[in-house]
């Protein structure tokens, strides 16, 4: 397999790329001298030939001292016997060879041979005097160095601060110059590879990140997409006071355009099932540091299957899982002792586990058939031995249960839909087992078929019910609670002081050997996460009834028996309560949109919000952006429309109507796909979950899953879980139903008249309501108590808000951050508000 030739990857750990220069080696075999490239290194050079076939040659300066490549290159007759690494002969990947032998070179411009040989005898300065002078010697370099502005979008940026950094990849870092304008921000590399300049438009950026690298606060790292594992560029600083002012100045710019999210709201949108347990991990790993540009900290996730010798994969079955409660150390009991023995007989600092759960060496071991120049680089030039390799996921689990060193978790990989990583596409030669076999692709278990089968197979097993109940006991090991002190130790999850944040301090060590092997100590061994967590975490709420039938209608009979319950909210913790609308302060209009005739009945939003669907009295349905105004107008019926939402694909809009039924619109198409004779009488609202539509008529039934009291239901909502149930009724009243149970958990009458709309707060506590007697009405969830009611001329959209608007509200929309909301009034408008902070 023929690949790129010249990469970092070929330098030594903290080693610098400082310039390349067309040159000769005469010492190649034939008539004409082999041309090709000269790259000048902290420690090392190397000369890359133009010909492809020919190995690329490494004089380092710990096989060669600096003053004889100083010789190399400054003599053009001069011969000397050196050790040379032969890298990529023919441009294959493959071990490095190591030969003794002459080496001379000659730069075709003969005036930059000063110039470069001034550039060698200063490292060799520096590195005499420091042991980490390769660094000193950079930095120097580049404070010489001023960015070229020539790089600039736009002649008009103003340049805001300008700083020395390194541009981090796995294994590697490449330093250069960082600026920061009004309009973006740059990267240039000191040595222009593989990029002159790297330009990250401000507006383009969705999140920024602060890291830690090397357990430093040093880091940064922004990202462009909602892609978790692929960020647009992550840097490096040289100290923390100049990373908190770049982050601080994209913060601002960014506050106004994107918004924050943390732990806990993740966590809120994990237990409600708005995203998925792949989805979570990768939020928890992101906001602990872990990067896939950093190998001593990649995406670490856990094994979850302990099957892999059946035929068939049973995930109904609760054995065919691991333990999440416990680390992987702790799950095999005779180990466990052992280890235990050791740990009581260890002096202080002790630790249990010898080797960490996610290291580089872990990392590479799954992934070292697509990323094997990575392996080479770690390795210094070598391939672990065949036995060693990743060969079969069963005999890694094996290992990763009995072996004395082995603790390993997974990554995200395992979980993915990109499964090279368990072939040799490469057709790499990574040796012989003992058996005589070559190592090719991974063996997998009985009861996968092929690699892709793995995989989905692997992606049930992670979002089943059985881990979606005990996650958050793995959460606790790797990113709670149970991580550090006393719950640390009684639950055997103690590691080696050197992995835990604040458990070094590398500034405080003097001595430049120690520096330096401590440091590479921290980036082999692996870092423990940041941890995000200090409470117990709450176990997600998994919906109770998980196979409702299709059917239009269900009655009393056909429900379940089960006795009404409050498990649903009891679980919420101290934290899901404060997270709820805590970001809510008041609210700013933004625009105002006069669309309809009549009053507003309902409004959908896409995804990225670029259109808003409303629904009006006056019998149609609108189309409108914020940017190019009205762009659809369409009628289904001459009767109202009551509702509106749209469906999870961004393609359908569907609508209910006074005339009895539900009508489906193609966003794509422009027309209407479908209809629906809802009920008998006219269909007041409707909602949607699950792949299952949810309707409340006035002809007294709740469709699909229920039968409504006596009542005209107006309107219904769901709560985030998907369990409980509210409806609203034109007498005013409001009914709280347990989905599993007929009969109503709470009813009260809280308006005067009919009732516009009712929503759960995001922690599913607390109902609002609101009704044409211009209250807005707030009830609790667990006792069915009115707590507040809210009166006006004008009515307000919250309690909290301090917000009015000039008419009653008769609908709203909220996207999942709080920090837009849609108001729709009898006064024919659509308001867009936007939170003040």
């Amino acid at each position: 397999m023929f690949m790129c030739r010249f990469s970092l990857l070929l330098l030594d750990l903290e080693e610098h790329y400082f310039e390349q220069h067309t040159a000769y080696n005469l010492t190649s075999r034939g008539p004409v001298a082999n041309s090709g490239s000269l790259k000048i290194c902290s420690k090392s050079v190397i000369f890359e030939p133009d010909d492809a076939v020919k190995p690329i040659l490494k004089c380092a300066s710990h096989t060669v001292p600096l003053n004889s490549l100083i010789a190399v290159v400054s003599s053009f007759i001069k011969k000397i016997v050196s050790q040379i690494y032969l890298i990529k002969e023919e441009s294959v990947v493959a071990p490095y060879k190591y030969e003794r032998i002459k080496v001379t070179f000659q730069l075709e411009a003969p005036g930059k041979t000063e110039d470069v040989v001034q550039m060698l005898l200063q490292l060799h300065r520096a590195s005499c005097l420091d042991k980490q002078g390769d660094q000193a010697a950079m930095v120097s370099k580049m404070k010489q160095i001023s960015i070229n502005n020539h790089f600039f979008q736009h002649v008009t940026e103003i340049p805001h601060m300008e700083c020395v950094a390194e541009m981090v990849s796995p294994l590697v870092t490449n330093a250069g110059h960082v600026c920061i304008t009004d309009c973006n921000l740059y990267f240039q590399p000191m040595n222009s590879y593989p990029d002159s300049v790297v330009q990250i438009g401000l507006h383009s950026v969705r999140r920024i990140y602060k890291r830690r690298h090397g357990l430093r606060p040093l880091g940064l790292e922004v990202f462009c997409t909602e892609n978790d594992l692929c960020s647009d560029i992550y840097l490096k600083f040289y100290s923390t006071k100049e990373r908190d002012e770049l982050y601080y100045y994209i913060a601002t710019f960014l506050e106004n355009h994107i918004v924050e999210c943390t732990a806990e709201s993740y966590m809120l949108q994990w237990q409600r099932g708005h995203i998925s347990n792949y989805q979570y991990l990768l939020h928890l790993n992101n906001l602990a540091d872990r990067s896939v540009n950093d190998l001593s900290q990649y995406p670490v996730f856990p094994w979850v299957i302990s099957d892999y010798s059946s035929t068939e994969l049973d995930l109904l079955n609760p054995a065919s899982f691991r333990d999440l409660s416990k680390p992987i150390g702790a799950l095999n009991t005779e180990r466990l002792e052992r280890l235990l023995e050791r740990y009581r007989d260890m002096p202080e600092p002790r630790f249990m586990y010898g080797s960490h759960y996610s290291s580089p060496g872990y990392v590479l071991f799954y992934l070292v058939r697509v990323a094997p120049e990575h392996m080479l680089c770690l390795q210094n030039g070598r391939f672990d031995h065949a036995d060693r390799m990743f060969n079969s996921v069963g005999e890694t689990w094996k290992n990763c249960l009995e072996g004395g060193t082995d603790f390993k978790e997974l990554i995200p990989e395992f979980y993915g839909s990109d499964s090279s990583f368990l072939k040799n596409l490469l057709g790499l030669n990574l040796g012989r087992r003992q058996g005589g076999g070559r190592v090719e692709k991974v063996e997998l278990p009985p009861w996968a078929s092929d690699p892709d089968d793995f995989l989905e197979k692997m992606r049930l097993a992670l979002e089943s019910q059985y881990v979606s109940e005990h996650l958050h006991e793995w959460i606790d090991l790797v990113f709670g609670y149970k991580q550090r002190g006393s719950e640390a130790v009684a639950a055997h999850n103690v590691f080696h002081p050197v992995t835990y944040e604040g458990g070094v301090d590398c500034d405080s060590i003097e001595d430049p050997d120690q520096k330096i092997a401590m440091l590479t100590q921290i980036l082999e061994f692996g870092q423990t996460p940041r941890q995000l967590f200090v409470t117990p975490h709450p176990q997600r709420i998994t919906p109770r009834i998980h196979n409702l039938s299709a059917t239009p209608s269900l009655s009393s009979s056909e429900l379940s028996p089960a006795s009404p319950s409050m498990e649903s909210f009891e679980d919420l913790t101290e934290e899901s309560k404060k997270m709820a609308w805590s970001n809510m302060n008041k609210l700013a209009l933004q625009s105002c949109h006069k669309i309809h005739k009549e009053a507003v009945t309902g409004i959908a939003v896409t995804l990225g919000g670029d259109s808003i669907f409303s629904t009006s009295q006056d019998s149609t349905l609108k189309m409108f952006s914020k940017e190019n105004g009205l762009q659809r107008s369409v009628s289904f019926s001459n009767m109202a429309l009551s509702s509106c939402l749209m469906l999870p694909d961004d393609k359908i809009v569907v609508c209910s109507s006074w005339d009895n039924n539900v009508y489906f619109y193609s966003v794509a198409y422009g027309r209407r796909q479908d209809t629906l004779m809802g009920h008998d009488d006219a269909v007041s609202h409707i909602c949607w979950r699950d792949d299952k539509l949810y309707t409340a008529s006035w002809d007294s039934t709740v469709k699909v899953f229920l039968i409504s009291p006596a009542k005209f239901v107006n309107t219904l909502d769901l709560s985030p879980a998907g369990t409980l149930l509210a409806t609203g009724t034109k007498e005013g009243t409001l009914t709280l139903w347990d989905i599993a149970n007929p009969l109503p958990l709470n009813q009260l009458t809280c308006h005067s008249g009919k009732i516009n709309q009712v929503a759960f707060s995001p922690d599913s506590r607390h109902i609002l309501s609101v009704g044409e007697d211009s209250c807005l009405a707030v009830t609790d969830v667990q006792t069915g108590m009115l707590i507040a009611t809210v009166h006006a001329d004008v009515t307000q959209i919250w309690n909290l808000l301090y917000c009015k608007t000039n008419s009653a509200v008769t609908c709203m929309w909220m996207n999942e951050q709080c920090s837009s909301i849609i108001t729709g009034g009898v006064d024919k408008q659509i308001i867009l508000w936007k939170p003040e902070y």
